[in-house]
C-alpha cells in the first residue's frame, strides 16, 4: 500500500472547482466529437496509447505530452478538438483496469498506465460521494496531496520511470504530473457522476477494481 502526504483544503479551492467544471464540460464535447471505438466484450489485449514521443520533452524517462487544459503546468497545449492521452486514460480505464499486466509499446504507454491508476485512486475517493459536489470536494482534496516522483516514497510503479538526475528533472516531472492528474480529475467527474449530480454505478463500481493488482490507498 503506498502513503500519501495529506494537505488541509485552501483558500483556492473555489478556482479549483471552476476548472473542474471547466474539464467536465469540456471531456463531454471533445468525446462527443472525437469518439474513441472500444469493444469490451472478450477483450484479450489492454489498450494501448496512441500517441508517439517523437521530438516530445521527456522527464524521467515520461513524455510530456500536449494535454488541453487551463490548469498551469509545463504541459505543451494540444488541440482543443483532438483527443488527449487524459482523454484516452478515461476512455480506455474501465477496459484497462482489468489487467494484472500491461505490455508496454511505447513510453507512452508508460504514462497512461500512470493515469489508469490514478483514475482508479480517484474513484476510490469518491466512494461515498453521493451527490457531484460531495465527489467534486473529494476530488479537490485529492489533488492538494503530495504528488511524489520515482525514488520517492509513495510513488506507484517503481522501475517504470527513471529517477530524476537532478532536482530540476524531478521538479518538472512532478509539475507534470500534478496537471495532467489535476486535468484528468475534472473530466472524471463528467463520467462518474450524471447530469442531474447523481451517482453513475456504471463507473463508481470500479473503484473496488485494482488495476495490476495494486491495492488503492483509501
Amino acid at each position: 500500500m503506498y502513503n500519501f502526504d495529506h494537505y488541509s483544503p485552501v483558500s483556492s479551492s473555489i478556482q479549483n472547482f471552476e476548472l473542474l467544471v471547466f474539464g467536465r464540460n469540456f471531456f463531454d464535447h471533445t468525446i462527443e466529437r472525437n469518439p474513441i471505438p472500444l469493444t469490451f466484450n472478450n477483450r484479450k489485449m489492454v489498450y494501448h496509447s496512441s500517441f508517439v514521443d517523437e521530438g516530445v520533452t521527456k522527464a524521467c524517462g515520461c513524455p510530456l505530452l500536449p494535454l488541453k487544459s487551463h490548469i498551469k503546468g509545463p504541459a505543451p497545449a494540444s488541440d482543443q478538438d483532438k483527443v488527449d492521452i487524459a482523454d484516452e486514460a478515461i476512455t480506455f480505464f474501465r477496459a484497462n483496469v482489468f489487467f494484472r499486466n500491461f505490455d508496454i509499446k511505447s513510453s507512452a504507454d508508460k504514462l497512461l498506465i500512470y493515469l489508469t491508476f490514478y483514475i482508479n485512486v480517484a474513484l476510490k475517493r469518491l466512494e461515498g460521494c453521493r451527490t457531484l459536489a460531495e465527489g467534486t470536494k473529494a476530488i479537490i482534496n485529492l489533488g492538494l496531496e503530495k504528488v511524489t516522483v520515482p525514488g520517492e516514497p509513495g510513488f506507484p510503479f517503481q522501475g517504470l520511470f527513471a529517477v530524476p538526475q537532478s532536482q530540476q528533472e524531478a521538479e518538472l516531472f512532478r509539475s507534470y504530473l500534478k496537471q495532467i492528474r489535476e486535468e484528468t480529475s475534472g473530466r472524471l467527474l463528467s463520467v462518474a457522476y450524471r447530469a442531474n449530480g447523481t451517482p453513475n454505478k456504471w463507473w463508481l463500481a470500479f473503484a473496488k477494481r485494482k488495476f495490476m493488482n495494486i491495492i488503492v490507498p483509501s
